[in-house]
């Protein structure tokens, strides 16, 4: 098969591209060809491994070309003429898409250019902005296949307006988690809505020990990530297990309010911020605890990644995919959404005992083995041959209105 992912940047960090590198990476593996399509780039190569027989292609590149910024009227006036209708903002993509939204319409061209060109394969289109441009102008005969990375109550009023909208033209689109699947099909009665899980990257990781005093947290720095949430639970559990620290990886721009709630409570030295890593699995197999605490999730892939290093979990018990995975007392432990003191002594009843952290990193590797690349693509593979097998039975969809 020609299989076809569409993501706004390949290049990035994420954990969507990290999840669609995985996919690419086991179909090119089962013999598919497989392209991935980058609709910017900024970086000489990516920062996640790529098969050598999967196909990279962008198309921006912002090394050479100015960072499509969209302008106001004022300034789009100074543009030549031929530059003004490019650099005005994106008419397709609903200003909700928060991903897309910083980008001018000159990108948006590019890939409704792109779209309107292919006639054969499948296509899989990985965030909103995306999969609404697929099924309005991808219409000469590829099947469009819909990716959700994050859970229906996530997306803006002007985002879910769009989707009810235009989704039902994709042949299907795909979430991450049954309760998405119950709450897409119920919006979507006229769409194809299927459930298949983002894959581990590797099976093949270092398992944590469990004798270290480390709590591990990994995200961005937003508030979705709940961490002003986790640094009040830790240090209630810290204030009865004085030699653990926690380590929470990651950048955004809530960053100073994280440091300076960490020194109003006192855990200098014992809560550190070290950014970014490249290294994450080094971390994670390094770590005794991983911990969870959005607010809401899609299907939080560094959850499992931690599963898949023996690590136990504790986790809010937030919307969606935590429950999904977790075992509440058999790999980890879930907390009431949204309570510090509650998801702080799931923590203290880990941090105390050696004995459960290992019995609950070893069940937690089995959950995580339901998630292999192998696994996954095999229920991609099967969904691309219904789908193919389907569109050849009946026409190509007429372009959407």
């Amino acid at each position: 098969m020609r299989i076809r992912y569409l993501l706004l940047h390949a290049y990035g960090v994420g954990g969507t591209i990290r999840t669609v590198f995985t996919q690419a990476n086991a179909l090119a593996a089962a013999g598919h060809e497989i392209e991935v399509v980058s609709v910017v780039r900024a970086r000489a190569r990516p920062r996640f491994a790529l098969d050598p027989r999967v196909r990279l292609t962008p198309l921006t590149d912002l090394r050479a070309e100015p960072a499509p910024v969209p302008l106001g009227p004022l300034a789009r006036r100074r543009l030549p003429r031929g530059a003004r209708a490019a650099a005005r903002p994106m008419r397709y993509v609903p200003r909700g898409e928060a991903g897309l939204r910083q980008y001018h319409r000159g990108v948006e061209q590019r890939v409704t250019g792109y779209l309107r060109g292919l006639r054969d394969g499948i296509l899989v289109t990985t965030r909103p902005g995306l999969n609404l441009l697929s099924a309005r102008f991808a219409t000469g005969g590829v099947v469009r296949v819909a990716q959700e990375h994050r859970n229906l109550a996530g997306h803006p009023g002007d985002t879910r307006a769009a989707i009810i909208r235009h989704y039902p033209a994709c042949d299907a689109v795909v979430v991450l988690t049954g309760q998405d699947l119950a709450d897409y099909r119920a919006m979507l009665p006229r769409a194809r809505v299927e459930h298949i899980p983002n894959a581990v990257h590797s099976l093949r990781l270092t398992p944590a020990d469990g004798s270290a005093r480390v709590v591990v947290a990994a995200g961005r720095l937003r508030r979705q990530k709940g961490f002003d949430l986790l640094i009040p639970a830790f240090a209630r559990a810290a204030a009865r297990h004085p030699d653990w620290e926690l380590r929470i990886f990651g950048a955004g721009e809530d960053e100073p309010v994280l440091r300076a709630l960490t020194a109003r409570h006192g855990m200098a030295g014992r809560i550190r911020l070290p950014g970014t890593s490249h290294r994450l699995d080094e971390e994670l197999s390094r770590a005794s605890v991983y911990v969870l605490s959005s607010r809401y999730e899609g299907l939080p892939m560094v959850l499992l990644e931690a599963m898949a290093h023996a690590l136990p979990v504790v986790s809010f018990d937030c919307p969606t995919g935590p429950a999904e995975v977790l075992t509440h007392g058999l790999d980890g432990l879930l907390a009431e959404p949204e309570n510090p003191a509650a998801l702080g002594d799931a923590l203290a009843a880990l941090m105390a005992d050696e004995d459960l952290r290992a019995d609950m990193g070893d069940a937690a590797l089995t959950t995580a083995r339901a998630y292999s690349p192998q696994a996954v693509a095999g229920r991609w593979t099967a969904l691309f041959e219904d789908l193919l097998a389907d569109r050849a039975r009946r026409p190509a969809p007429a372009p959407a209105a």
